[in-house]
């Protein structure tokens, strides 16, 4: 054991870890969630921590030894080292200061032991006055979430560009199967299924856009803006050199806040964020359950979709296959919506210069952003590949409706096509069948009519009879 204390008093801490007598007490006060901090999150916050201290060398102010074994330190954590030395709970009070004096005693004590020192020599390389030169928790804490952020969402972009991708060749696939449309849950007029296909991907297509706008303001950080965005403490080309040296070791760009003091107290950035993959979640709903109803059966249900069979669907009923990936993208998508509720309470609760509940504003982003981009790729690999469509359920329900007499009205008028649809309801048979009795229509003009090219597609089916009509009248006349 090592003896280490700061202005609270003296504590124990074991000889084998990094991390330090405020650590312990932060360990000690936060038992929340009991869960570690998210390792990209580490990552990102080493890598906040090396362009600090790179600016650090650059401005003369922290000596290049020191400097140059902090880097190491910092160094060994991005490439995955040391992780099991942060133990504090994400959760806490503090606005983050017990994270990022985690990473600061974490990386001194690797940098005393990289220069032949002992661990708690901190007269030497001290968290506060050398891993914390010219920062405060309040610059780079949230830096350290802008980071994550920003990779954690192309990774998610790239995933939701994926489903696009498998959504529009679904949607080539399914062009021609003809289906009925439906509205208020009742039959409407037909529709494609791959009309339906390529509506999902257009849908998916605008959240991921969605999402990718509301990155942009990530990459604006607050570094040197230190406690309360004035920069005190701070060398006056410390701010630009951090965001330099950020963009340099990250490969994206990062700028410093024109408002260095909006930055620090405001967390409006994260709401965004949330509020876009909230909606994104709305759109995976909305796809999800309509493939749920469109698979349902498939004896005694719509059975237009065929579902990959993934496993047993019951503990008691032999035979049954669930849609458990649509299932479970659907409550993938419910949890992100409740994250961006906790969200929007944090960000709500700031108060003069600083928002403090920054921690739980990073424990829901990053779970948000990793089980929508789990969840995504889950359905892409697991449903949509193997999607398969059922031509003959699907063109069973459109011969069963009524909805196609639609197609109808330019030809018969309303008044007798509303004749023949309650003849329809009222005696089960196709409208087909009926309107081929009452001679209504021919069998040449209703296959036209009928067809999937022409009732899928702007204008009027079969407008070719139209116009030999109107020229018979016309010659009548």
């Amino acid at each position: 054991m090592r003896k280490e204390h700061d202005f609270l008093g003296t504590m124990n801490v074991p000889d084998d870890v990094y991390y330090g007598v405020q650590t312990m007490r932060a360990v000690k006060n936060f038992h929340i969630t009991g869960e570690r901090l998210d390792p990209d999150f580490i990552k990102a916050l080493a890598t906040v921590k090396k362009a600090a201290a790179l600016a650090n060398m650059e401005t003369g102010r922290l000596n290049a030894i020191v400097g140059k074994a902090l880097t190491r330190a910092a160094d060994e954590i991005i490439d995955g080292q040391w992780l099991d030395q942060f133990p504090v709970d994400p959760i806490q009070g503090g606005a983050g200061t017990s994270i990022n004096m985690n990473m600061n005693e974490v990386l001194c004590n690797r940098a005393l032991e990289i220069l032949g020192k002992p661990k708690g020599r901190y007269d030497i390389i001290s968290p506060n006055n050398h891993a914390n030169m010219a920062q405060s928790t309040n610059d780079v804490f949230p830096t350290g979430i802008k980071v994550c952020l920003a990779a954690k969402g192309k990774a998610l972009a790239s995933t939701l560009r994926t489903l696009e991708f498998w959504l529009d060749e679904k949607a080539d696939e399914f062009r021609n199967v003809l289906k009925m449309g439906r509205t208020h849950l009742q039959d409407a007029v037909p529709i494609t299924l791959g009309q339906e296909m390529a509506a999902y991907a257009s849908a998916v297509r605008r959240a991921r856009r969605r999402i990718e706008t509301s990155l942009d303001d990530v990459h604006v950080v607050n570094m040197g803006g230190t406690a309360v965005g004035t920069g005190l403490n701070a060398e006056p080309e410390y701010s630009k050199l951090a965001a330099a040296k950020l963009s340099e070791l990250t490969g994206e760009m990062f700028v410093t806040a024109r408002n260095m003091v909006d930055a620090t107290n405001n967390t409006d950035v994260f709401a965004d964020v949330s509020g876009s993959m909230k909606s994104a979640a709305l759109v995976l709903i909305k796809m999800a359950n309509d493939i749920r109803l469109m698979a349902s059966g498939p004896r005694c249900g719509l059975h237009e979709l065929n579902v990959p069979p993934r496993q047993p669907g019951s503990s008691i009923m032999p035979g049954k296959v669930n849609p458990v990936i649509a299932e479970v993208l659907d409550q993938t998508c419910y949890q992100v919506i409740g994250n961006d509720m906790a969200i929007t309470l944090g960000v709500e609760n700031g108060q003069f210069e600083l928002n403090v509940m920054e921690p739980v504003m990073a424990f829901n982003l990053f779970h948000s952003m990793d089980y929508l981009t789990n969840a995504v790729q889950t359905f892409v690999d697991y449903l949509l590949k193997d999607l398969q469509a059922n031509t003959d359920g699907c063109r069973h329900w459109v011969d069963r409706s009524v909805g196609v007499i639609t197609a109808l009205l330019p030809h018969i008028g309303y008044e007798e096509a509303a004749m023949l649809a309650k003849e329809a309801y009222s005696t089960g048979r196709p409208v087909r069948d009926i309107i081929l009795a009452h001679g209504t229509l021919t069998k040449e003009q209703l296959d036209v009519i009928l067809s999937p090219q022409e009732m899928t597609k702007p204008g009027i089916a079969g407008e070719t009879f139209l116009h030999r009509q109107d020229s018979r009248k016309l010659a009548s006349n």
